[in-house]
């Protein structure tokens, strides 16, 4: 495949990260697993929760607020589609989170959809984002906006659904805006494999199963691993590699290779799978950031890699950035940025 010849940059990014914690402490009484192990091995010294002023909506706004605040270019009416690239894990169950964001942002003129990959969905944003460029003339600039706070969906003393205790809260955005100079967005690569459709899921609250007092009691609204180790060796058999997969392939069809790459904007997992990653791409740790302090926020870890990355000038004018998830489902993703 060849590289788009379509040209967008991102303008500016936005991010908000709830004040309340849970402390590695605090986890280990929940979990019986030591707080060293959760430090050194599963890389969590702390994580974001969302509060009573928090939800994944409202955590959006407040990024998508942000990203406006950055830059005089983009007002919230030149903003054409909104793509909310968060959870469907929301403040109130059926309600339209993208619709909801435009117009408490002020984005009177814009349209929106909301799209799910779980933590895979920004990538897939970025390319929509792109293609509705390229197929519609009259749309200049795309705002993504995501909230995340499936650590909700998160029950402690679970074993089942160890592997995600990790999980946080936090929103982030993007404004992606055609014929922008800077930040170049370049290509991007989705695998997705729906072997693993059925090995995470909340049991009760959908149609097959709805909520009642009894699955509550059961927890049965929580996260759900049913087969933990069938799903294990199943997806160690695939994940690392379909990591590097979609990296090698973003890079190419953006006309680079693995070596070209500057910095990793990877999302939180294990420390083990993380130095794995970059070992096999020949990154080190100045190539990126790690969240121990934070957690895992889902398909926002991106943006805040991005935001951190800057910060501590590991990303610089000219820079190769390859961003890279994946979501339980299951879907891999990474997309290419030339920054400056």
């Amino acid at each position: 495949m060849t590289k788009s010849a379509l040209t967008a940059g991102i303008v500016s990014t936005g991010v908000y990260l709830p004040k309340h914690r849970h402390m590695a402490s605090y986890i280990s009484e929940q979990t019986g697993i030591p707080e060293e192990i959760l430090k050194t091995k599963f890389g969590l010294t702390s994580k974001t929760v969302g509060g009573p002023e928090d939800g994944p909506v409202k955590m959006g706004i407040r990024a998508s607020q942000n990203a406006l605040d950055k830059t005089t270019e983009v007002k919230p009416k030149d903003i054409d589609v909104i793509l909310w690239t968060g959870e469907t894990f929301i403040e109130r169950p059926m309600q339209v989170a993208g619709v909801k964001l435009a117009y408490e942002i002020g984005a009177t003129d814009a349209w929106s959809l909301d799209i799910s990959a779980r933590c895979a969905t920004l990538m897939g944003g970025i390319r929509l984002a792109k293609a509705l460029m390229t197929a519609e003339p009259e749309i200049q600039t795309v705002l993504l906006a995501s909230g995340y706070q499936n650590c909700d969906l998160i029950n402690y003393k679970n074993e089942r659904s160890r592997f995600m205790f990790s999980l946080a809260a936090s929103g982030v955005a993007a404004i992606i805006q055609k014929d922008y100079p800077h930040n170049q967005v370049l290509e991007t690569t989705i695998i997705t494999d729906g072997a693993f459709a059925d090995d995470v899921y909340c049991p009760a609250g959908g149609t097959e199963l709805p909520v009642s007092c009894e699955a509550i009691e059961k927890g049965l609204h929580y996260l759900d691993v049913p087969d933990p180790a069938g799903m294990k060796e199943r997806l160690d058999k695939l994940s690392m590699q379909n990591f590097i997969r979609v990296v090698k392939d973003a890079t190419e069809r953006s006309g680079y290779s693995i070596n070209d790459i500057d910095y990793l904007a990877l999302l939180h997992m294990k420390r083990s799978a993380f130095t794995y990653v970059l070992n096999k791409l020949g990154l080190t740790m100045e190539q990126t950031t790690y969240f121990e302090e934070w957690g895992h926020m889902g398909q926002n870890d991106a943006i805040v890699s991005i935001e951190e990355g800057l910060k501590a000038g590991k990303i610089k004018p000219g820079d190769l950035i390859c961003m890279a998830a994946a979501g339980i489902g299951y879907t891999w993703s990474a997309s290419c940025i030339k920054w400056g």
